[in-house]
């Protein structure tokens, strides 16, 4: 089992760390992640400049390649051949949750769904940390734990190809968290504003901001299960087509 650990916060993130030392208890894994935070990029495909990689090395010593692309960039480099052949990617561990409409913004879950472009099985893995009490450094810990456990379920049950898996941990001790949920993605409300400001030019520009989102609580959804204390595991696939409309559209006079 070749498994690709990558993210959207940066090579240097302690959540990716804490990700490949579990994983490589369950096989070989290459790290190959953004030399930079990617935070909230969404998908991407860089076209218009060429692509650096270069080795480097992580804080237990562990050699690990870096890219100046996006987080999908550094998947799809590794999966076209710069390095041998992968069986499963696994994106994160992202520091706050990816949930509800999140999916489209998230790097890391976008790092997930260029696996499953390529017919490779994507997991993508955030921590609710927004949620912590108190401003001491996160604990990847228990996360990096239920991100091992996910992974082995999926290498024995079997993972489809066209099916990644986006999970969400609530930030909990590990005797603390109360199991998993599999959800269906839920709604999320954002509290996004607008920031005016002018340049020592007086020229305007603008800072998109706000309040951090929050969630619709409901039953069977990714944030109902974390404001529950349960891990969400959501099957997500890329097929976007709104099926019922179909039949709707072929109604009208075309």
């Amino acid at each position: 089992m070749h498994i690709l650990v990558t993210n959207d916060d940066g090579v240097t993130a302690p959540g990716l760390l804490a990700l490949a030392q579990e994983m490589r208890q369950l096989g070989k894994v290459t790290v190959f992640a953004p030399d930079r935070n990617w935070s909230a990029s969404g998908h991407v495909k860089t076209l218009d400049r060429p692509l650096r990689v270069r080795e480097t090395t992580l804080a237990d010593g562990a050699a690990a390649f870096t890219s100046d692309g996006a987080p999908s960039d550094c998947v799809a480099l590794a999966l076209l051949g710069y390095i041998e052949k992968v069986d499963l990617v696994v994106s994160g561990i992202n520091p706050y949750s990816n949930i509800g409409h999140d999916v489209t913004y998230s790097g890391t879950v976008t790092a997930a769904m260029e696996a499953v472009i390529a017919d490779v099985a994507g997991i993508a893995f955030s921590l609710a940390s927004q949620d912590k009490t108190s401003s001491s450094t996160t604990d990847f810990g228990p996360a990096a734990q239920v991100a091992r456990a996910v992974v082995e379920k999926a290498i024995h049950n079997g993972l489809k190809k066209d099916v990644l898996l986006n999970v969400n941990i609530p930030y909990l001790k590990t005797e603390e968290i109360k199991g998993y949920h599999i959800t269906r993605q839920g709604l999320r409300v954002y509290r996004d504003a607008l920031d005016r400001r002018v340049d020592p030019h007086g020229r305007p520009y603008y800072w998109i901001g706000g309040e951090m989102p929050t969630g619709v609580d409901e039953p069977g959804t990714d944030f109902g299960a974390l404001r529950a204390g349960y891990v969400s595991v959501t099957p997500l696939q890329l097929d976007l087509t709104h099926y019922k409309m179909v039949d709707e559209l072929k109604k009208w006079n075309w």
